[in-house]
């Protein structure tokens, strides 16, 4: 049950780029987070409607949109229109290149603050009220400033020492996504942001 005493079946959205060449990119933290969740709830991950990979049980559909990053918001949209989901039961799960790897920061709405996916998404939903969780992905020495580099960055693969502190971060990411279905988005912000 949630804070506002509902238990209606949430949307939890991980963003990433389809495809093996993508597969352990920082760019693609939120499909891991999905397929975490999937294993741990026993939940088959298919080809499906609205051009993702879905799975689903009563409290929640897990879905990784198969459109590339910029274009994630297609299926919101479809999955809105088609199950009646409001924007403030879905989680947009992506990474955060301004934030240092491991950290979590899971918000009830705001800016894009520059993330293609979950621009696509506000622009598809038609409002910046939709919760997100974000992953921070950068290493110690912080992401490149912008334009190419910083692109290649996000799509290149976590070094060999980032890797265990990526994996941690994909679990508490996970774990975050269950409080939020089930207790609400104020008990996942207490106790995972920071």
């Amino acid at each position: 049950m949630t804070d506002d005493g509902d238990l209606r079946r949430r949307i939890l959205l991980g963003l990433g780029n389809p495809g093996a060449r993508y597969a352990a990119t920082r760019h693609n933290v939120g499909f891991r987070v999905i397929e975490e969740l999937a294993r741990r709830r026993r939940i088959p991950l298919a080809p499906g409607e609205c051009k993702a990979v879905v799975g689903g049980d009563a409290e929640v559909l897990l879905a990784a949109p198969q459109t590339y990053m910029n274009r994630s918001g297609f299926a919101a949209r479809c999955f809105s229109e088609r199950h009646g989901t409001a924007p403030e039961d879905f989680l947009v799960i992506y990474d955060e290149v301004h934030l240092p790897l491991g950290k979590l920061r899971l918000r009830r709405g705001g800016s894009p603050a520059g993330h293609r996916g979950m621009e696509s998404v506000i622009e598809n939903l038609g409002t910046d009220a939709v919760p997100r969780l974000r992953l921070g992905v950068s290493g110690e020495d912080g992401p490149p400033a912008a334009g190419d580099e910083l692109v290649q960055y996000v799509l290149a693969p976590f070094a060999a020492g980032e890797v265990a502190a990526a994996e941690e971060m994909i679990r508490r990411a996970a774990d975050a996504c269950e409080t939020w279905a089930r207790e609400g988005a104020e008990a996942a912000m207490q106790r995972f942001n920071g």
